[in-house]
């Protein structure tokens, strides 16, 4: 009897201190933050996502996963519980997306910001409120895997295709062209090379007396060229000595200045006392035209004189000319 209680007590003592560790271990490891719940829904495979997984705000763990299950207001839609730290600035903005760890396959929650505010979702069944939960760039990629494959395999046929025997024999037909064209330029350098041996070479061999014969010529030009330039400083003295005060351009001016007065005098004196002598040259023939008249009707005039003029009506001894029957 004495040793069961021996044995009972070291029983009891064991499953007391277990229990005191176990109290301890969960009083050490309390978690005192204050969290606001979230859920996320999204028809997308979350493969990898665990309960307890962590959630991260920009790369900064302000959070973890509370729950995984079924959305019951959107069949097929998964349906994720996250509990994230109050202090992490959650605004109209945020949005999720799962991120994974390297090569190990593990998921978590990765939480960031938009440039504009994103349209907010009806809460649900629970009303916790809920985050828009966009795609992954691996859910991304997996989505245009078909595509991508389909479009290496088309690429693969192409590139069989182009290589097929009918393109092989034309590659090998191309390549004898080129080889045949690679002897054709061959030719054509010999030739030119031969060409430049006997007949270049000779015109080569006469470049140093045309050489000469231009030096001389531009000696030549040298010389006309002085000969120009001496020519255009003696019209420059010439036009310079026009120029000058005194010279022959000034004394034109002068003769022109002279003309121009004689001019204004004759137009202002002369030529009005030349039109009144006119006027009584006119005057003075008119009276003596009259004159020859009156003599050549009456010639008696010259020795009895022009006599008296008959009176007119009105006048004493006016007589009217009798009236023909």
């Amino acid at each position: 009897m004495e040793n069961k209680s021996h044995a009972l007590a070291a029983g009891l003592f064991v499953i007391i201190v277990a229990v005191l560790l176990a109290g301890l271990a969960m009083w050490l490891t309390r978690d005192q933050t204050d969290y606001r719940v979230y859920e996320l829904s999204s028809k997308e495979s979350v493969s990898g996502l665990q309960p307890q997984a962590a959630v991260r705000y920009k790369g900064v763990a302000v959070g973890k996963v509370q729950a995984i299950g079924f959305d019951p207001q959107a069949a097929g839609h998964v349906l994720i519980r996250i509990a994230v730290n109050n202090n992490a600035p959650i605004g109209a903005t945020t949005f999720a997306t799962l991120g994974y760890q390297g090569v190990t396959g593990l998921a978590h929650i990765q939480l960031d910001d938009a440039d504009a505010p994103l349209p907010q979702l009806q809460p649900g069944t629970s009303g916790l409120p809920r985050l828009p939960l966009q795609s992954s760039p691996f859910s991304q990629l997996a989505e245009q895997g078909p595509a991508i494959l389909a479009q290496a395999q088309e690429a693969t046929q192409r590139v069989n295709q182009l290589l097929g025997d009918e393109n092989q024999q034309r590659f090998a037909a191309a390549l004898q062209q080129l080889g045949a064209a690679a002897g054709s330029i061959d030719q054509l350098a010999r030739r030119l090379d031969n060409t430049v041996t006997t007949r270049l070479d000779p015109a080569l061999a006469g470049l140093p007396a045309l050489t000469q014969d231009a030096q001389q010529t531009l000696q030549a030009l040298r010389q006309a060229g002085a000969s120009a330039a001496g020519a255009a400083d003696e019209v420059r003295q010439s036009v310079r000595t026009l120029n000058a005060e005194g010279g022959a351009i000034a004394e034109i001016t002068g003769g022109a200045k002279a003309l121009s007065a004689a001019a204004d005098r004759l137009n202002r004196a002369t030529l009005p006392n030349v039109g009144r002598a006119a006027d009584e040259t006119a005057r003075a023939a008119r009276r003596l035209s009259r004159t020859a008249t009156g003599i050549n009707d009456n010639p008696q005039a010259l020795i009895y004189g022009p006599g008296r003029a008959a009176a007119g009506p009105g006048e004493a001894g006016f007589a009217a000319p009798a009236v023909q029957p």
